[in-house]
């Protein structure tokens, strides 16, 4: 029996990770948007940094090996970049849409 490439395997979870994800959100009540969007901004922000660790610890070892970077290396680094990315709009976006969702229940001041 032979061994999964380890890349295969990552995709097939990060697949798995958007339908999951895509049928917990679409599943919540509007009512529960406001705590939902500060939990997305929570697992977003811990997406940021296991991208930006991964990118880097990928193509460190070459560096310190004196070799040259491997094409492999760059699409690690690529694909970190873009996950910081999306991640980053993402609790941008969440920010203003909860910040939005907030301020429909203040009270609004009578002149």
């Amino acid at each position: 029996m032979e061994a999964v490439d380890p890349t295969v395997f990552r995709l097939a979870i990060f697949v798995l990770a958007i339908f999951v994800g895509y049928y917990v959100v679409w599943s919540v009540t509007p009512a529960l948007h406001t705590p939902l969007m500060a939990v997305t901004n929570a697992i977003s922000s811990v997406i940021i940094v296991g991208a930006l660790l991964a990118a880097a610890a990928h193509g460190a070892h070459a560096d310190l090996a004196g070799g040259a970077v491997s094409g492999s290396t760059w699409i690690s680094k690529g694909a970190g970049a873009i996950a910081a990315a999306f991640a980053a709009v993402n609790i941008f976006g969440g920010f203003l849409v909860t910040q939005r969702m907030l301020a429909m229940y203040k009270k609004k001041e009578k002149k």
